[in-house]
């Protein structure tokens, strides 16, 4: 409860700090809108703009190529680091493709899949999978190879070996790589929905800088970061009752 007083009293106090600089006149008004401007251009765009409806279109591309990506990098990831031949074939690859940057391959993503609902969905997905599978092998590497013995000796087959062993011993790193990687796929929302897209607060972000409207801009900002705090706090609570013995 004191770490909670603590958090909300530091972020109140940016807060007010922030309003009195912009009231002061420290910080143009074009750059950088006091919060009481924000919060008025927030409560117009729900009014006006249909902002509810943005915000769920972001979230279920969001979502989609998040569990896409998790879907296809935990078993790929356990392959690779159960599997010498496996990760030998795929971390190299991998590693390259880590390292190229989403916005690069927006051109190439129009080509491949148009300007469609596809092109986003991979935009966000390519910029989750290829970090989330190598924590996954990371995580896996990571068992006790004792573990494993003591349950050969004891008769455990490759499938309760995976699951009793394994995945316990990593479920409590995999959820928080998870959540990390959440974040990521949000950061990448921006990039994603400006390409001819007609809805999602990326969308709304990018319109509202074309005509200066920086309060509106900041106001989308705000959108993200609070929905993804709110994610974040319920993914760790989700932890915290999963594995309650650490």
């Amino acid at each position: 409860m004191v770490e909670f007083a603590v958090s909300v009293t530091a972020a109140l106090l940016v807060v007010v700090l922030w309003e009195l600089a912009a009231r002061a006149g420290i910080i143009a008004p074009q750059f950088l809108p006091s919060p009481s401007r924000v919060v008025l251009a927030l409560w117009t765009m729900l009014k006006e703009q249909n902002l509810v409806w943005h915000v769920a279109v972001s979230t279920a591309r969001v979502w989609i190529a998040f569990l896409l990506a998790a879907i296809m990098a935990i078993p790929i990831g356990i392959m690779m680091s159960s599997y010498r031949i496996v990760g030998a074939a795929l971390e190299p690859m991998i590693d390259f493709i880590r390292y190229l940057p989403v916005p690069a391959l927006v051109p190439l993503s129009i080509i491949w899949f148009g300007v469609g609902e596809e092109t986003k969905i991979f935009l966000l997905w390519l910029g989750t999978f290829f970090q989330l599978v190598l924590l996954v092998a990371d995580d896996m590497r990571r068992v006790p190879q004792e573990f494993v013995e003591v349950a050969r000796t004891v008769g455990a087959n490759s499938r309760q070996v995976m699951i009793d062993v394994a995945l316990r011993w990593m479920g409590p790193t995999l959820l928080d790589n998870l959540r990390i990687t959440l974040g990521w796929c949000w950061t990448y929302l921006i990039i994603a929905e400006i390409v001819a897209a007609d809805s999602g607060i990326g969308y709304v972000i990018w319109t509202a800088r074309r005509f200066v409207k920086t309060p509106e801009v900041m106001a989308g900002v705000v959108v993200i970061g609070l929905i993804g705090l709110v994610t974040d706090q319920l993914l760790r609570l989700l932890h915290r009752r999963l594995f309650r013995y650490l």
